[in-house]
C-alpha cells in the first residue's frame, strides 16, 4: 500500500500517510499528493488509489471543522473547467550558460549576477506544479530580466576583450612602422 505525502492549506508538506489516513486529515480534490514513484505532484483526484475518496458513495467525516482550504483556481471558475496554461519559460539553462561561461572565460565577477536568474528559473516549475500560475510567471520574468543583464555583461567583456586585443596589435604594428621611419629620415 502507498503511503503519501500532501500539501496542507498553509503550504507545508505532511507525510506519510495511508490512503484512509489522508480520508481522515480531510483532505481535499485539489489537495497536491506525491508518492514514491511519481514524477511529480498531482492532485489527489487525479491518484488512481486516492479516487475513491472523491467517488459519490464518499461521504465527508461528520466532525466538519473549519479548516482554511487553499483554491488554486481563479474566483467565479471552478477547477474542472479551468483550462491548464502552459508552463512559463523557465530560462534555467540560459541562465546557466550566460553565468558560467563568461565567468571561465572573461574572469568577469559581474557575470556572476547571472546567480539570480538561475534562483528565478528555478522557481518558475516549482511554483506552476503547485498551482501558484502568477508566481511562476514572475518567476519566468524576473529569471528571463536577470539572464539577459548577465548575457550583455557577457557580450561587453568579450567586445571589451576583442577591442583590446586590436588595439594591441595595431600599436605593435604602428611600433614596427616608426622604426622604419627612423631608417629613411637618416638617408
Amino acid at each position: 500500500m502507498n503511503r503519501y505525502f500532501y500539501i496542507d492549506a498553509e503550504g507545508k508538506q505532511k507525510g506519510t500517510f495511508s490512503p484512509e489516513e489522508l480520508r481522515q486529515e480531510g483532505i481535499k480534490r485539489d489537495t497536491l499528493v506525491w508518492t514514491q514513484g511519481m514524477e511529480q505532484w498531482k492532485r489527489a483526484e487525479e491518484t488512481e488509489d486516492l479516487y475513491f475518496l472523491f467517488s459519490d458513495a464518499y461521504r465527508e467525516p461528520l466532525t466538519n471543522v473549519d479548516q482554511p482550504t487553499v483554491r488554486y483556481d481563479r474566483p467565479g471558475r471552478s477547477a474542472e473547467t479551468q483550462p491548464l496554461q502552459p508552463m512559463p519559460k523557465t530560462w534555467l539553462v540560459e541562465s546557466i550558460l550566460f553565468t558560467i561561461l563568461p565567468f571561465m572565460l572573461c574572469s568577469s565577477f559581474l557575470s556572476l549576477l547571472g546567480i539570480i536568474g538561475i534562483v528565478y528559473a528555478a522557481q518558475v516549475e516549482s511554483f506552476y506544479n503547485r498551482g501558484d500560475y502568477a508566481a511562476s510567471l514572475e518567476s519566468s520574468r524576473s529569471a528571463a530580466k536577470w539572464t539577459k543583464i548577465a548575457m550583455w555583461i557577457a557580450i561587453g567583456w568579450i567586445a571589451l576583450i576583442i577591442i583590446g586585443v586590436v588595439l594591441f596589435f595595431v600599436f605593435i604594428g604602428s611600433l614596427s612602422d616608426l622604426s622604419g621611419m627612423g631608417d629613411l629620415l637618416n638617408t
